[in-house]
């Protein structure tokens, strides 16, 4: 047989160990957007010679700015398709993780819906007013943006695992101490203790899908694992009006304990861990309570079936690529102030700020719609609850249908600006107009949002016939979730290294003006009226929309800005850990010496 050339040997050599071992790189959990260029990175056996062909040709034939363009196209492009896989996930396990996520966030907002229809009731059992007893809705909303603070840093840092299993056993222990209390300072507590325990699953479901899901394909992810979410709105107060009718509404929090229960054991069981600072893009196996038992039982048996010599190099691996991702990511107390700090970014903050926004006038139609059915049209809890499936359903439709239109722009703008989408990789987003891409979704979608709540608020005022509400209730639940989704896709994207803790600062935000517009919401329908209430709520919205613009004008500007500060604090870091190695290394030889 003819030996091979040692040239093509070393070219085979070398395309092998980066096959094998870029998985295992703990800098490719860092996405492209956030390192330098492709001239940074090429590839690992050298350009090729129809590339450098293509780029001379380029250089000579086409006009500067002709030549500067194709310049970046063909950098892109290079640099897409050199880049390792993003997950090693298949397709059908991405599916199942991203089930299990919906599920585990379809506690939060099935928490604080079940309990609407429940309001008057409880204002009645505790002896206090209705405006009174929307005070546990506005506490349930503010610890609903603390407490993701502290569980998307501690996701982010020490896997999305322990912070599911943590913060559901604060959300049975609350379940079972709401379903027994007697005062109503107990419940106001214990309401707080539930909503820090189930609302961290939100950020936490983000930081899963930017594990597994590149920005190309994010949107069809994000939407359905948003899926959960928005399906709970729609049967949450129908439960809560069956249960507070028929079996009184302590059995509201038993449920929510029953249901909790029998999805933690099968969680525990299957779900894997995904956070790229413990597992990289899910080839590192994981270790403690970051490795569920399937993830225990598949790694014994590759351990069993392999043989000795590749189960060595396999083990050795695996502990060398585990200990460089537990040396970067330094485990500590969890600090909401990460959360924070984010807010201080101008792009993140007029996003967080006008997300919010639309989140207080979203829960204002929430909210009022207890009383102002009752009050129109003297429904009693069951009825109550049953008028919010239109809204409910129209929420879940925008799950599906913003994913797909998401996906659908970025692949046209791609197509557009001459941008090369390599499926499953890290996609290099700084000269990509990402701001553009999903404000073109989000905006006809806040216009939409506003114009359904300022009629909501004028039929009402009006009286009219009970379809005209409900179907604009359902046009409000799909135009609001659709913005939600599209800004909440755009966080991610613009902090892909921490999506938990991004999430995180967007719940923050949101939650703590919704929880005063809730606070104040029954106050302005009695001061203003109905019709002029909802009509000012819909103005703001509409007021603000410039945001939005002002994000796609500048939006990469400021990102880029971020990236270059970025690489300065890694290169001084870097420096700085040189120095006391070279440090270290001197003193060493100098003890030597003087042993000698």
């Amino acid at each position: 047989m003819a030996s091979t050339p040692p040239d093509l040997k070393n070219a085979e050599t070398q395309a092998k160990t980066f096959k094998t071992a870029q998985p295992y790189d703990a800098t490719f959990e860092e996405p492209f957007e956030e390192k330098a260029g492709a001239e940074d990175h090429p590839s690992p056996t050298g350009p090729s010679s129809a590339h450098s062909i293509r780029t001379a040709r380029t250089e000579q034939d086409q006009p500067d700015g002709q030549n500067e363009r194709q310049q970046d196209v063909e950098r892109l492009q290079t640099t897409t398709t050199n880049t390792p896989v993003w997950s090693v996930f298949s397709t059908q396990q991405k599916r199942f993780i991203v089930f299990m996520v919906a599920l585990a966030g379809f506690f939060s907002p099935l928490s604080a819906n079940i309990y609407f229809p429940a309001l008057n009731t409880l204002a009645a059992d505790f002896g206090t007013t209705e405006s009174v007893m929307n005070l546990t809705l506005t506490t349930y909303m503010i610890f609903q943006g603390l407490a993701p603070t502290i569980f998307g840093d501690l996701a982010d840092m020490a896997g999305r695992r322990p912070a599911y299993i943590i913060g559901f056993t604060i959300y049975l222990g609350a379940c079972i101490g709401i379903a027994s209390c007697n005062t109503f300072p107990a419940l106001l507590v214990l309401r707080m203790l539930q909503s820090s325990g189930s609302s961290s699953t939100i950020a936490l479901g983000s930081g899963v899908v930017a594990d597994i899901a590149t920005s190309a394909e994010r949107g069809v992810w994000m939407g359905w694992a948003t899926s959960g979410p928005m399906v709970a709105p729609a049967i949450a107060p129908v439960l809560g009006g069956l249960f507070t009718q028929f079996l009184g509404w302590r059995w509201i929090f038993w449920f929510l304990l029953i249901l909790a229960g029998t999805f933690l054991v099968p969680f525990l069981l299957t779900f894997p861990e995904t956070g790229r600072k413990v597992v990289g893009n899910g080839s590192i196996p994981p270790q403690g309570w970051n490795m569920s038992l399937i993830n225990y039982l598949q790694v014994r048996r590759q351990r069993r079936d392999a043989p000795p010599l590749e189960r060595t190099l396999s083990q050795q691996s695996n502990r060398t690529a585990q200990q460089a991702l537990k040396h970067k990511r330094k485990l500590r107390i969890p600090n909401p102030l990460h959360a924070l700090s984010l807010i201080r970014e101008k792009d993140v903050g007029l996003l967080l700020f006008y997300n919010s926004i639309i989140y207080c006038a979203f829960y204002d139609v929430m909210a009022s719609a207890p009383s102002l059915l009752q009050e129109v049209y003297g429904f009693d809890a069951l009825q109550i609850g049953l008028c919010f499936l239109p809204m409910g359903t129209g929420c879940l439709i925008a799950t599906v249908v913003s994913g797909k239109l998401m996906d659908w722009n970025f692949r046209r703008i791609a197509k557009k600006v001459g941008y090369e989408i390599v499926r499953g990789k890290a996609n290099d987003l700084r000269n990509f107009p990402l701001e553009t891409c999903r404000i073109q979704i989000a905006l006809p979608t806040v216009m939409l949002a506003a114009a359904a709540i300022l009629c909501y608020g004028w039929v009402m005022q009006v009286e009219t016939n009970l379809a005209a509400p409900l179907i604009l209730m359902c046009i409000t639940g799909f135009a609001s979730t659709s913005a939600f989704n599209v800004m909440s896709v755009m966080l991610v994207d613009l902090h892909p290294l921490a999506p938990a803790t991004a999430t995180a600062a967007n719940n923050l935000v949101r939650c703590l003006l919704g929880a005063g517009a809730t606070a104040v919401i029954i106050y302005m329908i009695d001061a203003m009226g109905r019709g002029w209430c909802f009509t000012f709520i819909a103005l703001v919205v509409v007021a603000l929309s410039p945001i939005l613009w002002a994000l796609e004008r500048w939006g990469p500007g400021w990102r880029e800005a971020r990236r270059l500060r970025a690489e300065g604090t890694k290169k001084r870091k870097e420096n700085s850990e040189e120095d006391k190695r070279n440090e270290t290394t001197d003193d060493t030889q100098g003890h030597e010496t003087e042993k000698t």
